[in-house]
């Protein structure tokens, strides 16, 4: 149980860094998102089965984590059709 946890933190970690170092396209930075997503849903998951809790909060937060994709996968679209790219950098009215 504790490999698990350790993998969690790994994941969560290894995320905010690419996050963190890749922040001119807008893809590498929502696909870092979507996994630092994925490693709190495994340290829920690791919660509740310690707990011995209902597993109904993991898909409430899966609803919400999939929308939240989808939303930022839309803008990712707009934003290309716009402009052409998805460098962050190039706008003018996010800064």
């Amino acid at each position: 149980m504790l490999i698990y946890i350790y993998l969690s933190v790994i994941m969560s970690l290894s995320g905010l860094l690419v996050f963190a170092s890749k922040r001119k396209h807008l893809l590498i930075m929502l696909l870092s998102l979507e996994f630092i997503v994925i490693s709190i849903y495994l340290n829920l998951l690791l919660f509740l089965s310690q707990m011995h809790y209902d597993y109904f909060f993991s898909m409430f937060y899966l609803t919400m984590s999939v929308c939240e994709g989808a939303l930022g996968l839309s803008v990712l679209v707009l934003m290309i059709r716009t402009w052409g790219n998805d460098y962050i950098m190039t706008f003018s009215f996010l800064w």
